[in-house]
């Protein structure tokens, strides 16, 4: 009897023990790190996530970077699922793709600004451009605005309403010069400026190709709604993983490091 009762008391402990084995791992999984699938494009982007990586881990959240060279493949992704996040873009063009393919992604953060800039490797001033010059600009919907309206600001064009984030070419209704408007895929503008009279490009794509807002013979002001903003699935937009990366990018340490790296290519816009 007192047999059966020692080997009830090591199956009630075996039972107990696993019981606490299994309850410290799920308790370990609870406490496993989170992680983050995040698009970027490679400069300045991915560089300022790389930035914070070790920061963001502290705070029990790792981040893998997928880099793109576009702009429309990270908002697929993004909607499909296959990211969690992306930082390539600023708002108006992100609310261009929301409105021509149904989605609901969500800004939640904005972290910084590329100054766009008219580049010309033959003419040094604005005012060597000649009459029938021909001018290239990206031609994505929000960029081809964006650009015209720079023109419209420096006097090269006059447009119908500076105001409208859309404007066409259409809606120059003076060009004293006789500027013909290109527009022209802004990811290849680097690499074929030169076969414009001058071009303006997105600042992003200038960093990468070695150009800096020196170089420029035309630069947008901070005075932009063009901020390059963070930006999740709806459902998503206040978890604690995207709280903990917004909180991270939006640092002082991210401030220094945008203005002491980009020496005024990009700038802080928070």
């Amino acid at each position: 009897m007192k047999a059966l009762e020692s080997l009830g008391l090591l199956a009630l402990s075996a039972i107990v023990a696993l019981g606490l084995s299994a309850c410290g791992e799920k308790k370990e999984k609870t406490q496993t790190k989170s992680e983050i699938v995040i698009g970027a494009t490679p400069i300045p982007h991915a560089q300022i996530l790389e930035f914070i990586k070790e920061d963001l881990q502290k705070e029990g959240v790792s981040l893998k970077i997928v880099e793109f060279s576009d702009y429309v493949t990270p908002n697929i992704s993004l909607h499909d699922k296959s990211l969690d996040a992306n930082f390539v873009q600023h708002k108006p063009y992100l609310d261009s793709i929301n409105k021509d393919r149904g989605y609901t992604l969500t800004p939640i953060a904005q972290i910084h600004i590329e100054p766009i800039g008219l580049y010309s490797k033959k003419h040094k001033s604005t005012d060597s451009l000649p009459h029938n010059a021909t001018i290239a600009i990206p031609n994505d919907t929000t960029n081809l605005a964006r650009s015209l309206i720079l023109l419209h600001n420096n006097g090269l064009i006059t447009l119908k309403d500076v105001t409208n984030l859309k404007s066409t070419e259409s809606e120059i209704i003076n060009n004293p010069k006789n500027f013909k408007i290109v527009p022209v895929d802004g990811a290849l503008l680097v690499r074929v400026f030169q076969d414009y009279d001058a071009a303006v490009i997105n600042g992003n794509y200038a960093l990468q190709a070695g150009l800096f807002t020196d170089d420029a013979i035309l630069l947008e002001d901070g005075l932009s709604p063009y901020a390059n903003v963070l930006v999740v699935r709806q459902e998503n937009s206040n978890d604690d993983n995207t709280k903990k990366l917004k909180a991270t990018l939006q640092t002082q340490k991210v401030r220094d490091f945008i203005l002491q790296t980009y020496k005024g290519s990009v700038l802080p816009a928070f």
